[in-house]
């Protein structure tokens, strides 16, 4: 049976051959078929990023699928935002394999309803047990087989997104100079369709698909990882870069000096355009985005809501308020007209357009965006993650307004910091941001020590 702790709390994790396998990835798709109640001769969308185990797992979940008598549309090889497209696209409800920045020997899943709605906890909860049900006792499917279909999609996801952004600044002034860094991941099966195709001069890196990942670990979030990318900014003077995760849902943007932009700054700077597009919208952002996105929002007459983080919270609340753009520290950005999902590619075509059209530097361009001192996400490996908390919410309880909604968040007149456990690994996260870098350390300094104590 599968280990129950690749069981998250939006996806599903876990080192394959040590926590799960084949045989379990074939009654997960079969349980899930339960969890969603697919009457025999209804359909599912599959697609697999380009890990070393996914075809293996992904034959095996389409054959749990088909024997509950369900139908299989497998677009193969898929960033995470293609299989949010197909599911949108085709009304169909969606299964993505994928461990998205994960170590190499990882896999998982992540899902989603029709039209790319989101899950809930409660549904991976009875997923789990359900499949444990299945292994335990397993019975011979029923009635006909469901029907297996190959269908390639990314033309149509290409097209898609090229139609929600107003791209035509880009073939009139001078071509930007755009270095994309796909990691060994799923950019360099998406880039050419999407970025290939448009009058800027790409400078590709690591776009040959290796899910052993041989140049650099796929989580941007890790400032290792970003390196090759700023370099290259550097060497070809480059406008802009542009840094994916594995499975190419998130996008980190590196500014014409080689520094980093704060997906913050990124936020506030779509938020701001989509705002000038539909004045009066809502902006969904979460716990830990920066103070100045709030304010940016309500400069431009908007409305902000506060998710808490994690990508089915902030889909969640961005159909409930209707809103036009979301955004998260992570660098996930989501959109209205592409199912309220997420996608790192629209994100990145949003911020060419805007170069295009605004001439100056984008370092110039986010640089009314950034505002504030900001640590970063730091990761401590924690054992007893609530005894941590409440040590560190009691160490500040007179020094600050604080709530347990995400993990601990304490708020104070010149900084406020968010200490919460990962959703996806046994780490707390901290992050603090201040109206000064001083006072930014001397907060993150005490937290760390508070937490790093055990």
């Amino acid at each position: 049976m599968p280990d129950r702790a690749i069981f998250k709390a939006n996806d599903i994790r876990g080192r394959v051959g040590v926590q799960w396998d084949a045989d379990d990835a074939r009654a997960i798709g079969r349980a899930w078929t339960q969890v969603l109640g697919l009457a025999p001769g209804s359909a599912l969308v599959l697609g697999r990023d380009m890990r070393t185990t996914g075809a293996e797992l992904a034959r095996a979940v389409a054959d749990g699928v088909r024997d509950a008598g369900v139908d299989v549309v497998d677009m193969g090889l898929a960033s995470t935002d293609g299989l949010w497209f197909a599911s949108g696209h085709l009304d169909l409800p969606g299964i993505m394999l994928t461990a998205s920045h994960n170590p190499a020997a990882d896999n998982g899943m992540k899902f989603c309803l029709a039209g790319a709605r989101p899950v809930t906890a409660r549904m991976l909860t009875e997923l789990a047990e359900r499949t444990d049900a299945l292994l335990a006792e397993p019975t011979p499917p029923g009635g006909p087989r469901g029907a297996l279909e190959q269908r390639d999609l990314l033309g149509a996801y290409a097209a898609h997104l090229h139609s929600l952004v107003d791209l035509s600044a880009l073939g009139s002034g001078p071509r930007l100079r755009v270095v994309a860094d796909a990691g060994n991941g799923m950019a360099g099966h998406t880039l050419p369709r999407v970025l290939g195709v448009l009058p800027v001069e790409l400078v590709g890196l690591y776009t040959e698909l290796d899910g052993t990942f041989p140049n650099h670990q796929p989580n941007p979030l890790e400032p290792e990882n970003l390196r090759d990318a700023q370099r290259a900014v550097r060497e070809h003077r480059a406008d802009l870069a542009l840094v994916f995760d594995g499975d190419a849902d998130r996008c980190f943007i590196i500014d014409e000096r080689g520094e980093v932009v704060p997906p913050s700054a990124v936020t506030a700077l779509i938020a701001a355009a989509e705002l000038a597009r539909e004045p009066g919208a809502t902006i969904v952002v979460n716990t830990i985005t920066s103070r100045s996105v709030a304010e940016v929002v309500a400069e431009h007459g908007g409305r902000c809501v506060v998710s808490p983080v994690g990508h089915t919270y902030v889909k969640t609340l961005m159909a409930e308020h209707h809103a036009v753009f979301g955004g998260e520290h992570s660098a996930h950005y989501y959109f209205r007209d592409f199912w309220r999902a997420d996608t790192g590619m629209l994100a990145a075509l949003h911020v060419l357009a805007l170069r295009a059209r605004d001439g100056r530097p984008v370092s110039q361009l986010v640089a009314d965006y950034d505002r504030y001192a900001a640590s970063g996400e730091l990761n401590s490996t924690v054992v007893d993650q609530a005894a941590t908390l409440d040590a560190v919410a009691a160490a500040f309880a007179d020094r600050g307004r604080a709530d347990r909604v995400d993990g601990l968040t304490v708020r104070a007149e010149d900084w406020w910091f968010n200490l919460r456990p990962s959703n996806t690994e046994p780490l707390l996260r901290l992050n603090v941001e201040a109206t000064d870098t001083a006072t930014m350390a001397q907060v993150r300094d005490q937290v760390l020590a508070l937490v790093r104590a055990g």
